[in-house]
C-alpha cells in the first residue's frame, strides 16, 4: 500500500502549483504553500477551494470538500516552511534563475531528508541541482495540466540522485493515483520534447497554409487517436509557455525546434491561447 508524504510544501500557487497541492491535500496530506503576497495567497488557495467544489459536484471527489482544503494553508516564504515538510515541489514559471534561488531557500528550511522536486517541464534538473547541499535528494516531479485529472508525472532523474529518492517520488506518485514515467535529464525529457516537437510542425502547416487549424487538430484525433490535437493542446498549455520551451530546446538542441514565426507573431500580439481568450482558437 502506497501512502503520500504526511507533509508537503508547494512553491508556488498558480495554475500548477495549486493542481499539485489540490492533489496532494486529497490524498491526506498537510500542504503548505508558497506564495508571496496576501492577495496571491489568498487567490492560491481559494483556486484550490473553488476547484475541489467543482470536482465534488461533478462526482470527481468523494471528500468534503472543504475538509480536504482546510489541508492546505498558505506561508509568504520558503523560510517559514515547515521543518518537517517530507516533499517539496517547486512549481514557478519557467525561470531558472527563480527556480534555483527559491529551491535553495527551500533546502534550508527543511530537514536535510526532505526530498525536493522541480515541476520544469524543459530546464535542467542538473542545473538546478547543482545550487543545492543535497542533489541526491533532488530531481524533476513533472506534472501535467490539469493536474488533479491528469493521470501522468514524468519523474526525471538527474546523474546525483539518489536511488532512494526515485523510490519515494515513484510511491508518492502513485499514492496519488497517478502513473509515473521515469526519463534521464535531458532537454525537454521525454513529453515536452515529443510534444513540442508535433506543435511547432502543426504551427508550420498553418503557416504554410496546409490547413486550417481545426483540420489538423481532426486528423491528430481522429486518424491518431489523440485526445486533442497539437494546435489546441497549445492553447491550453499557452502560447508564450510553447515559445519559451521552443527557444529552449532551440538553443540547446538544435534548429529542429526553432520557433515559427508564427508563433512569435501570436505571442507579441498577446494572443497566448485559452488564457487570454484567442490563441489558434477562440475561446
Amino acid at each position: 500500500m502506497t501512502s503520500a508524504p504526511k507533509t508537503v510544501a508547494v512553491i508556488g500557487g498558480g495554475r500548477m502549483g495549486a493542481g499539485i497541492a489540490q492533489s496532494f491535500a486529497t490524498a491526506g496530506s498537510a500542504v503548505t504553500v508558497v506564495e508571496s503576497g496576501s492577495e496571491a495567497a489568498d487567490a492560491a488557495l481559494e483556486r484550490i477551494a473553488g476547484s475541489l467544489r467543482r470536482a465534488a459536484e461533478r462526482g470527481h471527489l468523494t471528500q468534503d470538500p472543504e475538509q480536504v482544503a482546510g489541508r492546505v494553508t498558505a506561508v509568504p516564504t520558503p523560510a517559514a516552511l515547515p521543518a518537517e515538510a517530507e516533499l517539496v515541489v517547486e512549481a514557478v514559471p519557467e525561470d531558472a534563475a527563480l527556480k534555483a534561488r527559491l529551491l535553495k531557500a527551500a533546502e534550508e528550511a527543511v530537514a536535510d531528508t526532505a526530498v525536493l522536486a522541480t515541476n520544469t517541464s524543459s530546464l535542467s534538473v542538473t542545473d538546478l541541482a547543482a545550487v543545492l547541499r543535497r542533489p541526491d535528494r533532488f530531481l524533476g516531479m513533472h506534472f501535467f495540466n490539469p493536474v488533479p485529472a491528469s493521470a501522468l508525472v514524468e519523474i526525471v532523474v538527474a546523474p546525483e540522485t539518489a536511488p532512494g529518492t526515485v523510490e519515494a517520488a515513484l510511491e508518492w506518485t502513485r499514492a496519488l493515483g497517478k502513473q509515473d514515467v521515469v526519463v534521464r535529464d535531458s532537454p525537454g525529457f521525454a513529453s515536452s520534447r515529443l510534444g513540442l516537437a508535433l506543435g511547432l510542425e502543426a504551427i508550420r502547416m498553418v503557416e504554410e497554409g496546409v490547413a486550417a487549424p481545426e483540420a489538423i487538430d481532426d486528423a491528430m484525433r481522429l486518424g491518431y487517436k489523440h485526445p486533442m490535437g497539437p494546435l489546441r493542446l497549445t492553447d491550453l498549455v499557452g502560447l508564450d509557455v510553447r515559445l519559451a520551451i521552443a527557444e529552449y530546446l532551440h538553443a540547446t538542441l538544435g534548429d529542429r525546434f526553432a520557433p515559427p514565426r508564427l508563433l512569435r507573431d501570436k505571442v507579441a500580439r498577446g494572443e497566448l491561447g485559452h488564457k487570454t481568450g484567442q490563441g489558434f482558437y477562440t475561446w
